[in-house]
């Protein structure tokens, strides 16, 4: 980097816009306070249960890591900070989330979000039960209306005989057989290749028509289901599972081209695009409600559309619908995260209270107000009027550290917690190592013969290769402790991180051009005793640069009394 030895002053603005446009960023979002973590704000903890989808029946612990990882992802598209996702007892995941009311958390992560594609073979229409007055927890918002797949750069296939006029189904005028206990594993039924011959029997039949909207049904991947849409005005009679959602590779919320309706895009792997195209043949051109198949969302019926505008045969659909992009947005990431080789109930969810991290907080303010005291006790002490430069560089250091705190937290939901303001505190005296060092490196300089204008230039020139090196050690610890840690701990690092960087830009653009400054004035370039630059408190009998200017009126003295005395 430069010395910043020939225009301080313009340094010096240039770092004040800088500082400037960081709070005007602030005013523009309207954020002046930042995010606080689980334990200062408290938050939601949730603990699921998990249980095995795949037949077997245990829970591996594999698939327990990938479900931790698929939650830890989703609950990262919160675009919160701090959360805590572990594994415990071999079969359980424990949320912890700051900043997120506990119904939109429910809502998020209590949803498995168990993809399936199943064929229908028979829809009738219900009558649509009356709003309740407290939800229960879904995967995600249901839009309003009924969103309809289609394939990607063409019209959405629209279902045919929808709602009121769609005929019912052919059922036993018979008195029903009693109902049979469903299987509720895998392994039992119809594979996924021979799930497009698959033919409901009477007793399926017999049973969807007693069925009602509510009522408890198994979603087994080999084994007809019956189920409701969303809005539970349509009830169906589901076959096998055609294909699975980890043939799913990607979604994503958009607005296609020439439209303005927000639509979720779905992009199938090889297998999934191929057997996709396959069950979208067999179902086109069959009557209706045959020709239409079902996109079922743990359980309930996102989507059934007929095929009436041909087979889908390149791997992509869309689910159109009256979403905007919230709801566009929130669905997407539950079926991308959504892919899960288990299953998942509530077991508890729980408020944390911040009233100890509240007290915490509170000491540990009071520890970081002492700590700063000291340090400014002692830069009085020892550097006396050099003290003003370690106020002001502290003040701007904190100014800049908190803008940053307060941005990242609206911008990239960083969440400051208790370990983090321990980050802060332990900042206080990486930039006061800073300072030290710069302050003893001039004293060197002066004491070797240079001006002190001179000192301050050359003695920043070698201290500025040791503040790096510092600094440096200090970053690649933090960089390290964010990688290893996990929870909590990632706050301190990250925090210890930021303001290392930030000690960085304060001493280059600030401490050293504000420096340049004080020494072209008379209280500190002119040595005065309260200085902290004064001949005696940097060990020498005078500062080199004014002894000389000293000296001249006494040799001109001289000279006349000697003149005198000759005459």
């Amino acid at each position: 980097m430069p010395s910043n030895s020939g225009h301080p002053g313009r340094i010096l603005i240039v770092f004040g816009v800088l500082v400037a446009a960081l709070f005007g960023l602030m005013a523009i979002n309207q954020t002046w306070t930042p995010k606080l973590g689980l334990d200062l704000r408290g938050g939601t903890t949730i603990t699921l249960t998990a249980s095995n989808i795949t037949g077997d029946g245990a829970v591996s612990e594999e698939s327990l890591k990938l479900a931790q990882t698929i939650i830890q992802n989703r609950v990262d598209s919160l675009g919160v900070g701090e959360t805590e996702v572990t594994t415990a007892n071999g079969n359980q995941i424990t949320v912890a989330v700051p900043n997120v009311q506990q119904d939109e958390l429910v809502r998020l992560v209590g949803q498995t979000a168990v993809l399936r594609f199943r064929a229908v073979f028979a829809a009738e229409a219900v009558q649509a039960p009356e709003p309740e007055p407290t939800p229960t927890p879904s995967g995600s918002p249901a839009p309003s209306g009924s969103p309809s797949p289609s394939a990607s750069g063409s019209p959405s296939p629209t279902p045919t005989a929808t709602g009121n006029g769609r005929p019912a189904p052919q059922l036993p005028t018979a008195p029903p057989p009693p109902k049979t206990p469903r299987p509720t594993e895998a392994g039992k039924g119809t594979p996924e290749d021979k799930a497009l011959t698959w033919q409901p029997s009477q007793v399926d039949q017999a049973e969807f028509a007693t069925f009602q909207c509510g009522d408890e049904f198994p979603d087994v991947a080999d084994q007809p289901l019956m189920s409701c849409n969303r809005e539970k005005t349509e009830k169906y009679l589901l076959g096998p599972t055609l294909i699975t959602g980890d043939k799913l590779t990607t979604a994503s919320a958009g607005i296609p081209q020439n439209d303005i309706k927000w639509v979720v895009n779905l992009q199938f792997n090889q297998q999934g695009g191929e057997q996709f195209a396959a069950a979208t043949k067999h179902l086109y051109g069959q009557s209706d409600p045959m020709n239409r198949f079902a996109i079922v969302l743990d359980s309930q019926v996102v989507s059934a559309p007929g095929l009436n505008n041909g087979p889908i045969l390149d791997g992509r659909a869309q689910i159109e619908g009256s979403f905007n992009q919230a709801t566009a947005s929130e669905l997407a990431n539950i079926l991308k995260y959504g892919a899960l080789p288990l299953a998942f109930e509530v077991s508890s969810v729980d408020n944390v209270s911040a009233t100890l991290g509240g007290e915490q907080l509170q000491a540990g303010l009071i520890a970081g107000i002492i700590g700063l005291i000291l340090v400014m006790a002692f830069a009085i002490l020892y550097y006396r009027g050099l003290a003003i430069v370690v106020l002001a560089s502290l003040i701007v250091a904190a100014a800049v550290t908190y803008a940053f705190m307060v941005l990242l937290g609206a911008s990239a939901g960083f969440a400051l917690n208790l370990p983090g303001i321990a980050g802060a505190i332990v900042a206080i005296g990486v930039t006061a190592d800073s300072f030290v060092i710069y302050f003893e490196r001039i004293r060197d300089e002066v004491r070797d013969g240079r001006s002190l204008r001179t000192s301050i230039e050359t003695g920043w020139l070698r201290a500025r290769q040791t503040v790096l090196i510092a600094d440096a050690v200090s970053m690649l610890s933090a960089v390290i402790l964010f990688i290893l840690a996990i929870g909590a701990v990632k706050g301190f690092a990250f925090t210890l991180g930021l303001t290392t960087l930030i000690d960085v830009a304060v001493v280059f653009l600030f401490t050293k051009p504000l420096m340049s400054l004080l020494a072209r004035t008379k209280f500190f370039g002119g040595g005065h005793k309260l200085s902290g630059l004064d001949p005696n408190h940097l060990g020498v009998a005078a500062l080199p640069g004014l002894r000389g200017r000293r000296r001249r009126p006494a040799t001109a003295t001289a000279t006349a009394d000697a003149a005198l005395k000759e005459a």
